[in-house]
């Protein structure tokens, strides 16, 4: 049988695009080499812009009906341990609350969804494209055979197969970063953000966390960027404990710490830079295509949007005209990734520099004046918010790093990659 399109990756941006086909009476194919429920390492928070996305897509019932659980407020804590409350704010077409939820049921339910509206699901290990890179006709499974289609929308997470076999990923310009995750039996009412200094003046090149989670644990996770070197990802599990130890000294955890529970690392592919998405018959989503925020690490609310953006691009512009239509789509998507991803570059290069804008930004005066802003500006919310001044002071400052950003060698590049 030949398909219309073949998803490979059964994440929320695989699942998403093929429930988006499969509504509509398209033929997919939705590949994973995993069963489902599956972990996935994460932070198992789902953001406003995420929950209106899954809301559209009409899973947020059943994802709720698994447990989900309300969040709101967060608070930042400076290198110097002094607090920020970045306030949770209703926009436009977004609510004021994200959700935790385990990727557990949050996949699940976004897997189910797929299958119910007619994608057929394959378990297996896709070994690569048939035909091509440049006119792949299908993909090689593991267990033997192949399947065809029209168009294979490469799903399939930050170290995708799909995008290495169809040369879409230049490794000189990729942000990498990676995380490591655990839970602990500690209850947390809010969710914190860590800018830490595992040493005075030496800001750890990312954050960590303590989030809470739907059963009323806690996740606790430690990410940092890395740049194009991935060997600096050992960082994080040397680190952990020393973080859960930091974690104490701030009170977030109790002097009598709970053992942790089995820790789940993953590499991250941030900020849009270095993945060319789409070309020819393939098109990338989520992670795969880099499509991570490169200040706070948000990844599934961008891999929602561009499941359902890859759909709408194969059914608007046919097989032929979907990877420009895809490129375009995501170009408008992934401002605030592209203009930061220079922000992120010098988190890793410029450690002393960061602290002290850390401490600078949870300064007592500070940190009361720019605290709304700084949660939109952060959160990827600008596009959509309320008018306010806190509004118009995060759409400055996106301008400002916009103009600042060194993004137009982001541009070039895409236009020779196409």
């Amino acid at each position: 049988m030949r398909f219309d399109a073949l998803i490979v990756g059964a994440g929320p941006a695989g699942s998403t695009a093929a429930l988006c086909l499969a509504r509509v009476g398209a033929r997919v194919a939705l590949v994973d080499r995993r069963a489902f429920p599956r972990d996935k390492a994460c932070g198992d928070l789902v953001g406003p812009r995420g929950v209106r996305l899954l809301d559209e897509l009409g899973v947020l019932p059943a994802i709720h009906a698994a447990g989900a659980r309300r969040v709101g407020d967060m608070i930042v804590v400076g290198p110097s341990g002094r607090r920020v409350l970045l306030p949770a704010m209703a926009g436009r077409d977004y609510p004021g609350y994200g959700i935790a939820v385990s990727r557990l049921d949050l996949d699940a339910a976004l897997f189910q969804a797929a299958v119910a509206a007619g994608a057929h699901p394959v378990r297996d290990l896709v070994l690569g494209l048939t035909g091509g890179p440049r006119a792949p006709t299908g993909v090689r499974l593991a267990a033997g055979g192949d399947l065809a289609a029209d168009v294979v929308v490469g799903a399939d997470g930050a170290t995708s197969p799909i995008a290495a076999a169809a040369g879409l990923v230049d490794a000189r310009g990729v942000l990498w970063g990676f995380a490591l995750r655990a839970y602990v039996d500690v209850a947390v009412e809010l969710p914190h953000i860590l800018l830490w200094e595992p040493r005075p003046w030496r800001l750890f090149p990312g954050y960590g966390w303590i989030f809470p989670t739907a059963d009323g644990r806690a996740n606790i996770g430690l990410g940092l960027g890395v740049g194009a070197d991935r060997s600096r990802a050992r960082q994080a599990g040397e680190r952990f404990d020393q973080f859960l130890g930091h974690l104490q000294h701030l009170g977030l955890l109790p002097d009598s710490r709970p053992a942790a529970g089995p820790r789940l690392g993953g590499w991250l592919k941030m900020g849009a830079v270095g993945t060319l998405p789409a070309r020819g018959a393939v098109l990338l989503a989520g992670d795969a295509a880099g499509l991570i925020n490169p200040l706070q690490g948000e990844g599934i609310a961008p891999a929602i949007a561009s499941g359902h953006a890859a759909a709408t691009a194969i059914l608007t512009a046919g097989p032929a005209g979907a990877a420009s239509h895809y490129r375009d789509s995501l170009w408008a998507l992934t401002a605030h990734h592209r203009a930061n991803a220079p922000v992120q570059h010098a988190i890793v290069t410029h450690p002393g520099s960061i602290s002290a804008i850390g401490r600078l930004l949870t300064a007592p005066i500070v940190r009361t004046a720019i605290a709304p802003t700084w949660a939109l500006y952060w959160n990827d919310l600008v596009r959509g918010a309320k008018p306010s001044p806190h509004q118009k002071l995060a759409a400055a400052t996106t301008r400002l790093v916009t103009a600042l950003s060194p993004h137009g060698h982001t541009q070039a590049w895409l236009t020779r990659a196409t």
